[in-house]
């Protein structure tokens, strides 16, 4: 079955409701083995460069939960009881997995990426030299570059509903500091920095101070901007109050290597990791 009658066999059957036939079942197993080995994405960048979703893949995950049965899956001493399996294969894929990181069936983690204790949701993507750190969780359809670490306790969103929906989208060479969260189709381009506790959703300023005036964008944090946590004041009718916002007050250095030029940018700005 090629790619478009893949596609075309998920969206017939997400559309009429027709999911337990034999045709769905097989076109949505094919398609989440794609996501599992990495020949598919569910968010890919265009002959443009911009970033696109693959909704037919998002309907083919959505497609799978009407699909399976709860089954019972033993780990050891740890037993899981869910729809969807557990990724396997770490060996021979080259990937480190500390227990208890759990990774499951459906979502792709390039060779040389670490993962510590932590969780990736299905549809996810995570590539190579990647750390994810402690309690650091990627959620459903979530993308991350390579040669990004995703600091403790990191929240990265997932998105399933509507299949239009951008998932959060880290790109190559990405610092996320501890207990940051990124959520709502939030674009991180490459190189960027966030100091720790940085919250960035669809609807968050996100505050260019660098300049003479200030200058506000939402939705993206532009390449090697870094970005720490900020409020900013807003009046109400009992007063004024501070809501939260995030800064940009600088740009890693373009004449260091990404390891150099992290800890030059986090020393610099005095952030926090």
């Amino acid at each position: 079955m090629d790619t478009q009658q893949l596609a075309a066999t998920i969206d017939a059957a997400f559309a009429d409701g027709a999911h337990d036939s034999q045709a769905a079942r097989r076109a949505v197993d094919v398609a989440l083995d794609l996501l599992d080995s990495g020949e598919a994405r569910i968010a890919e960048r265009d002959a443009s460069g911009e970033w696109v979703v693959n909704e037919w893949l998002k309907r083919a995950v959505l497609l799978s939960f009407r699909q399976r049965k709860m089954t019972t899956e033993a780990v050891g001493p740890f037993e899981y009881h869910d729809k969807v399996p557990l990724k396997r294969g770490y060996a021979d894929a080259g990937v480190r997995v500390v227990p208890p990181a759990v990774v499951r069936h459906g979502a792709f983690v390039e060779r040389g990426a670490v993962l510590m204790p932590s969780y990736v949701n299905i549809g996810a993507w995570v590539g190579g030299g990647t750390m994810v750190d402690t309690w650091a969780t990627v959620g459903s359809c979530a993308q991350i570059g390579r040669n990004v670490h995703l600091a403790g306790g990191v929240g990265i969103g997932g998105v399933l509903e509507p299949p239009g929906a951008r998932p959060v989208i880290i790109e190559d060479d990405v610092f996320v500091g501890s207990r940051c969260i990124v959520v709502e189709g939030v674009v991180v381009e490459r190189g960027a920095v966030l100091g720790a506790l940085t919250v960035l959703t669809a609807s968050m300023p996100i505050i260019d101070v660098t300049g003479d005036e200030p200058v506000t964008i939402t939705g993206r944090v532009p390449a090697r901007s870094v970005v720490v946590p900020g409020t900013r004041p807003k009046r109400f009718p009992a007063g004024t109050y501070q809501l939260a916002c995030a800064l940009i007050i600088g740009r890693r250095s373009a004449t260091t290597d990404t390891k150099t030029s992290l800890n030059d940018a986090l020393r610099e700005h005095e952030l926090v990791v």
